[in-house]
């Protein structure tokens, strides 16, 4: 870790990250303080091991989110047998409800899904939060879900290069090259990527009008992910804009390019420019 040259125990370590002692975890106000609360015995792993995959995975967009906020900045995790999900609702306390599809020890599959719902967490969650329109049925639904694909595919590519130097215990360096090989096998997937001879643009064009119909299309969200990546591994300081990217009028059969202005007009004046970067991915 930054800053030591004495061995770290684990013990020390997730004191270190709960408190923040480690960089950027935590700003002088206590916002910055990402709380887990872990139901581990559902998934079959320690839960100090799992709170440290699941920092690790947030940490990595967190940490390009300086003015961003949580007002309870704290995450209740639970296993769901059936997919991963981040709640509208939170808990009777004001933590924010996550629940993640895996178990045991797969560190890359929790690590690619709770980045997909922290990303959720910091749309639906983080600064202005109770003017987010809560319906997840408007026609732009896939815009956000293609944005966590990537929060995925980003945070995982992330910690990639991070374990290498930097792992949660030491002896998790050598699992560095599985989070690297856990995202490219999804960049691979043919189902993925814009069939041959033809331009996003138009794969985009045919496809928008089902996307407007289910936003979770996987596979189409997948192809859009991977038209987004470069730009936020270019200006990852972009992931901030999330936090107002649902601020637009409650119109859920909204045209795209309406979806965008207002997301453009609602966020940072500094992140404007990258949001119109987005918008011209799609040729608006």
């Amino acid at each position: 870790m930054n800053g030591y040259c004495q061995p770290v125990t684990r013990r020390k370590f997730a004191a270190a990250l709960f408190f923040g002692t480690l960089a950027g975890a935590i700003g002088a106000d206590g916002t910055r303080k990402l709380g887990m609360r872990v139901k581990a015995q559902a998934f079959g792993a320690g839960e100090a091991d799992i709170k440290a995959v699941l920092r690790s995975a947030a940490g990595e967009i967190w940490k390009h989110c300086p003015n961003t906020k949580f007002e309870q900045p704290g995450f209740d995790i639970y296993r769901n047998e059936k997919y991963p999900i981040t709640h509208f609702e939170r808990s009777d306390d004001g933590w924010i409800v996550i629940g993640l599809a895996t178990e045991k020890m797969f560190w890359a599959q929790y690590s690619y899904q709770f980045a997909h719902e922290f990303c959720h967490a910091i749309a639906d969650h983080s600064d202005d939060w109770r003017r987010i329109w809560r319906a997840g049925g408007h026609a732009n639904k896939w815009l956000e879900e293609s944005l966590c694909e990537t929060a995925s595919l980003f945070s995982l590519r992330a910690m990639g290069r991070t374990w290498q130097t930097e792992p949660p215990y030491p002896n998790w360096k050598s699992y560095a090259p599985a989070l690297t090989r856990y995202a490219q096998e999804r960049m691979d997937d043919p189902k993925s990527r814009v069939p041959e001879g033809r331009s996003f643009l138009e794969w985009f064009r045919e496809n928008e009008p089902e996307m407007r119909k289910n936003g979770t299309d996987r596979p189409r969200n997948n192809v859009v992910s991977l038209q987004l990546l470069p730009l936020f591994e270019a200006e990852p300081s972009g992931w901030e804009a999330m936090s107002a990217i649902n601020l637009g009028k409650r119109d859920p059969k909204k045209p795209l390019a309406q979806h965008f202005a207002e997301w453009k007009e609602n966020t940072r004046a500094e992140l404007r420019p990258f949001v119109a970067k987005i918008a011209a991915v799609f040729g608006l």
